[in-house]
């Protein structure tokens, strides 16, 4: 019988040296693009005891985390499967700045089941993230920067979703629903399921019954924020929202914006304006984002939060396939003529690949497409010729 015991669990796989140059490209051209926006980065840790990792986040979260015994203090630990709450907690906890703080992060998340079909258990997840500013100037930059970012990338938002989840949190308010409730009411609007939404609300007094029948048809281009001011009962929270909407919609009209009061992702932390980018080639969301600011409360210090993250796996694979040049083969054996004329192709930006003695298979395998041979006192550089 084969020896299987090299194979990986599902939904976990390599990255082969292809991809993995495309991402690690993606990777630094998006940290230094944060950085320039005077974003600093950090470093999360991959574990941590659990009472800090799920402190304040949500139950899905909690669902979504591996976990394991610590060998050393016997007491529970856990893989992170969203760096967001760990960045939040280096915020509040160890930076401890009064004013505002910009964030950015990238590393490995491990979910304990794939968020959709062929998706990977382990994204690797890059973000940005702005505390100690309440106003929507902050998420403007944040959206911004998120547009940018995936413009860099060459996989430009052919639409980004704009929520508000003081929306249906108001609504949810005014009904006086359980938790129980409410969760079945936001299971039904996160999946746009408008038969169980109807029996849901149907003992829900009007005008709050007819304004959550409306949420699922209140999607599309800025003319939705009209049609919701008149389908939703004017409570302060709600004008507020919209008002915000509003303003987004005038501050970012460059963008592909379009607003959808039924996308409730994130509902349990989030505090605000919600947001997520799609792109060409994928239906889902390539990246989420949106405001937090209650997270910090549970590290000790509140503070105005909003950002955004995205798969760079998801993002390289999206992105166009743009293949670096290949390397120059140089010959053996190795003079000090021949290491100095490698030396000076590397420091041009070349891959300079040394062909070691007694190599059994095709140098092109190791992505070489030219030679360096000798042509007099000369070296010049040859197309590589192999059969």
């Amino acid at each position: 019988m084969a020896n299987r015991r090299w194979l990986l669990p599902e939904a976990i796989e390599d990255v082969l040296p292809r991809d993995a140059r495309r991402i690690e490209s993606l990777r630094c051209r998006l940290l230094e693009e944060f950085a320039r926006n005077g974003y600093e980065y950090v470093i999360p840790p991959l574990l941590e005891y659990v009472e800090s990792l799920l402190t304040g986040s949500s139950h899905d979260l909690d669902l979504r985390t591996f976990k394991l015994v610590d060998q050393i203090s016997g007491r529970s630990m856990g893989v992170r499967a969203d760096i967001t709450p760990q960045v939040a907690r280096i915020d509040a906890h160890l930076l401890n700045r009064k004013g505002v703080t910009r964030l950015c992060y990238c590393g490995s998340v491990l979910h304990t089941l794939p968020a959709g079909f062929n998706a990977t258990r382990e994204p690797l997840q890059i973000g940005a993230e702005l505390y100690g500013h309440a106003g929507l100037e902050a998420d403007i930059e944040a959206i911004r920067l998120l547009a940018t970012a995936l413009g860099f990338c060459k996989v430009p938002a052919s639409r980004i979703d704009l929520g508000h989840v003081a929306v249906f949190r108001s609504l949810s308010q005014e009904a006086r629903l359980s938790t129980e409730a409410e969760e079945e009411l936001f299971g039904a609007l996160q999946g746009k399921d408008v038969p169980a939404l109807r029996e849901l609300v149907a003992g829900i007094p009007e005008p709050v019954r007819s304004a959550l029948l409306a949420l699922p048809e209140l999607y599309g281009g800025r003319k939705v924020l009209d049609r919701a001011a008149k389908a939703l009962p004017a409570l302060p929270a709600i004008s507020a929202a919209l008002s915000d909407l509003n303003r987004f919609a005038d501050a970012l009209d460059d963008l592909p914006l379009s607003f959808d009061l039924a996308d409730l992702r994130g509902y349990h932390y989030h505090s605000g304006v919600v947001f997520a980018a799609y792109c060409a080639g994928s239906p889902a969301a390539i990246a989420l984002g949106g405001r937090y600011d209650d997270f910090g409360r549970a590290f000790g210090r509140a503070r105005p939060a909003t950002g955004f993250s995205m798969d760079l796996r998801e993002l390289a694979r999206l992105s166009p396939n743009d293949e670096p040049r290949g390397a120059i083969l140089v010959p053996w054996p190795e003079d000090d003529a021949l290491h100095a004329e490698a030396l000076r192709l590397r420091a041009q930006g070349e891959r300079v690949v040394l062909a070691l003695p007694g190599h059994d298979g095709h140098w092109r395998e190791a992505g070489c497409d030219r030679m360096l041979v000798r042509s007099g006192t000369d070296w010049i550089i040859e197309s590589l010729k192999e059969d």
